[in-house]
């Protein structure tokens, strides 16, 4: 019976490695596809200012003429135009977050710490598994299959403590 139990703690050990193993390499594809998304709003912010400075504004003053306007299509679109500065600004801190994120399982933890949800929730959505080469996908995985053979190991042997404790006869 000892055999078996050891057996599945085992199998379980490596099946929580292949999965721990997986949380580095979503963040590599959650990376990928930050980075795509920063330099496409850059592209979307070059365009505003060539055209802000084509029509003798700041990107600034632009974006308050635009948003001043009474025209709600105008006034919308200056919205918008503010809404993309300001979420490159924040993608563009997340990315250099990620770039600079060092260590074992460094890029994990960047994302972990501040995802952008949207990004993120189109990332599992598009998410295909993959077998780690790097560093951090080993180690993610040694650590996945370390806590789960080990927390086996823990069950198991209090479990067996249950099972078999000794009668504790007293006598008079």
């Amino acid at each position: 019976m000892f055999r078996v139990l050891r057996t599945l703690g085992l199998a379980l050990g490596v099946l929580a490695g292949i999965v721990g193993a997986q949380g580095p390499e979503f963040a590599q594809q959650y990376g990928q596809r930050l980075a795509g998304t920063v330099e496409e709003l850059r592209r979307v912010v070059a365009g505003f200012e060539a055209d802000a400075q084509a029509t003798g504004h700041t990107r600034d003053s632009a974006i308050a003429r635009l948003r001043g306007d009474s025209d709600a299509l105008v006034s919308r679109r200056g919205a918008a135009a503010r809404a993309d500065l300001d979420r490159l600004a924040t993608l563009a801190a997340r990315r250099a977050a990620l770039d600079t994120a060092g260590g074992p399982l460094g890029r994990l933890a960047a994302l972990i710490r501040d995802p952008d949800l949207h990004l993120a929730r189109a990332t599992y959505e598009d998410y295909r598994p993959a077998i780690p080469t790097t560093a951090d996908g080993l180690v993610a995985g040694l650590l996945g299959f370390l806590a789960a053979w080990a927390g086996w190991r823990v069950l198991c042997d209090f479990g067996r403590r249950l099972i078999y404790r000794p009668s504790v006869s007293v006598t008079a």
